[in-house]
């Protein structure tokens, strides 16, 4: 009995520790705050503490453009293609969140800062978009697709 209990006792630790570093790289359906409906597929990977995410698929309407450029970004971005794109930079873990980063809406072409934390064990992850503070922007949240 003694044992299965510092077996139980071990195996909850290594859940918590492993909760505790939880991380959003992976696959991620973005859902659109304003329709309730998919937009797209993210990956979003870590190289050298900082994370990115690039867009592997768009869910478009039939009468939709299936191949869309960034036609309202700005720089080296513009009139790229959406797909294959990166929309999400800089971002680094900080404590629970992940921040310090920059999001991009290609719809509009415009750049946010950006923060993420994930919810539900890891399989959401809240996605805020701001200018100047967090609390003047907008939250999507993308759920984990693998």
């Amino acid at each position: 009995m003694k044992r299965l209990f510092i077996a139980a006792l071990a195996m909850s630790a290594a859940a918590g520790a492993m909760a505790q570093q939880a991380s959003p790289v992976g696959l991620w359906k973005n859902i659109d705050d304003e329709t309730g409906k998919p937009k797209a597929l993210i990956r979003i990977t870590e190289s050298n503490g900082e994370l990115k995410g690039k867009i592997e698929k768009l869910f478009k309407n039939p009468n939709e453009d299936q191949n869309p450029k960034c036609d309202k970004c700005e720089g080296a971005q513009k009139d790229q293609p959406v797909l294959g794109m990166t929309i999400l930079s800089g971002m680094k873990r900080d404590g629970d969140e992940f921040n310090g980063g920059n999001i991009l809406d290609p719809n509009n072409g415009k750049v946010y800062r950006s923060k993420l934390s994930l919810a539900d064990g890891g399989k959401k992850l809240n996605v805020r978009g701001y200018i100047g503070i967090p609390m003047l922007g907008r939250s999507q949240i993308w759920l984990r697709e693998e």
